[in-house]
């Protein structure tokens, strides 16, 4: 009879027959029993994965059991930093000279086994461990990994939802990056799910936005009167931007499954501007800028005032032109996100709060100063976020930072100078795993799936109204938009054969 680790330890608790040994016999001070580890399969292995590596691996109730990514060892992906990549994974290996010799942005499964290998083989002074299984297919690791307990998705976003839902069927619990999804009828589909199986589920944005938290939470005891707009700008896009289908066919670089990267998107021929870092700029691939960073701002902003589905989203766009036989015109684009647009949201009266108008601004563009921050001479940060109430204004920088109150004819700060330092993200470790107690069996993480239905709904909206290129009415109930009939094409994906969902 082959009992794994999972069913064992069901059927222990459930018979009483625990024997209960201290983990200090077992292994000293701090030790965790491997069966009290939250066994983990990594699900992408690119330039925030590996961002984000250290804490789960330094996490006492955490054990990485394996890797996953179509990539096997790539040389070409996107960082933020020359080199940050490379030095992030040498801290984490204990390692200075790693690599010394290549400049790449490396990437892929088997240098995530390598870091994760060696990792643990310090920590427990074991030479050559060996603990860490890779795969190319997260389907083929669901199929065998039967000891496992959750999966991390850091995946482009177009199969968040796919490898969401396959593994819930699997009965694993899940933690992903933003968004849930990069199509409505996906993230709601996740979202039920998740509802539907019980299972612990944490959306990594959680926690980021702080700072903005904080500020809605004034604004709910009524220091700027009532609510009317919230306006969220970003730096975003900080990659290229592309406006035009690419036309050259270079060839697939070795060692990357270029069918298993595309998943359920429909098949097309393989270029690097489809990929690593650049994909959240397409329309098949990505969610755009507000899924990049509104995620994090807004979230907080959605929770503290009840926002549901909006009502409405319209949207606004930049665009380019081509020269065609000496003549110039606009670009058709359906295929991509625009350098900067502006979204706008509105939404229905709940919970004794009125009706509220959300405004996202990205590319560049920001919002109209009120006349008090003008007069204030108020110079508007690369990101921020504005309240406008009927009786005052708080301005913010990045993430909540340094909230400035506008009322009753002067300015001053919104909390006491006494307050420690608010806004910005915390750091890694404190808010990416949050989640192991509630994969423990403890609690629901307040960063469940289940808590972020209004924030996925807006950022799915936000693109379908840039796509249909008109003020679009949102039926949340039957998910339909009821206005432009031909925009409901948008709330779904045209699946390849075999990925249907």
């Amino acid at each position: 009879m082959n009992i794994n680790r999972r069913n064992f330890m069901g059927t222990a608790a459930a018979t009483g027959t625990f024997t209960i040994v201290p983990r200090n016999v077992l292994g000293g001070a701090g030790y965790v029993a491997p069966s009290d580890k939250v066994t983990v399969a990594h699900i992408g292995m690119g330039t925030q994965g590996f961002n984000e590596l250290g804490s789960l691996l330094a996490h006492p109730e955490i054990q990485i059991v394996s890797i996953c990514d179509p990539n096997r060892d790539g040389r070409d992906y996107v960082e933020w930093g020359k080199g940050s990549v490379r030095n992030r994974i040498r801290q984490i290996m204990g390692n200075p000279t790693w690599r010394e010799n290549d400049n790449a942005c490396p990437g892929g499964r088997e240098v995530g086994k390598e870091v994760v290998d060696t990792y643990y083989a310090k920590q427990r002074g074991v030479d050559k461990f060996k603990a860490c299984t890779t795969y190319a297919d997260f389907r083929e690791l669901l199929e065998k990994e039967r000891d496992l307990d959750a999966v991390k998705i850091m995946t482009p976003d177009h199969l968040h939802a796919t490898i969401s839902l396959a593994a819930m069927k699997k009965g694993n619990h899940v933690v992903v990056h933003k968004p849930l999804a990069n199509r409505l009828y996906e993230e709601r589909l996740v979202i039920e799910t998740a509802r539907k199986t019980k299972l612990g589920t944490h959306f990594l944005p959680y926690g980021a936005g702080e700072g903005n938290r904080r500020i809605s939470a004034r604004v709910k005891e009524g220091v700027i009167g009532t609510l009317r707009e919230v306006h969220n700008w970003s730096n975003r896009p900080v990659w290229p931007q592309y406006t035009e289908i690419p036309t050259e066919r270079p060839p697939i670089p070795p060692g990357f499954d270029w069918d298993l990267w595309l998943g359920p998107a429909l098949d097309r021929p393989y270029h690097p501007n489809y990929t690593h870092t650049v994909f959240r700029g397409w329309f098949d691939f990505g969610g755009g800028s507000m899924a990049d960073m509104g995620i994090y701002s807004l979230w907080p902003v959605f929770t503290e005032f009840n926002l549901g589905a909006p009502l409405s989203a319209q949207a606004w766009a930049s665009h380019t032109c081509n020269i065609v036989d000496g003549v110039s015109r606009p670009v058709k684009n359906d295929f991509a996100y625009p350098h900067a647009c502006k979204f706008h949201f509105k939404f229905a009266a709940a919970g004794g709060r009125p009706a509220l108008e959300l405004f996202w601004y990205d590319g560049g563009m920001k919002p109209r100063l009120p006349e008090e921050l003008e007069a204030a001479d108020v110079e508007l940060p690369i990101e921020g976020i504005l309240f406008v109430g009927d009786q005052g204004k708080i301005f913010a920088g990045f993430n909540g930072q340094n909230p400035q109150l506008f009322a009753r004819g002067k300015r001053e700060n919104l909390f006491p100078p006494e307050t420690p330092p608010q806004g910005g993200r915390r750091t890694g470790g404190e808010r990416e795993n949050l989640w192991v107690p509630a994969f423990k069996g403890g609690p629901p993480s307040p960063g469940n799936f289940l808590n972020a239905a209004g924030i996925s709904d807006a950022v799915a909206l936000g693109t379908v109204a840039l796509r249909a290129g008109k003020k679009i009415l949102f039926d949340s109930e039957n998910m339909k938009i009821t206005n432009v009939p031909e925009a409901n094409k948008y709330l779904v994906r045209e699946y390849r054969k075999g990925w249907e969902l």
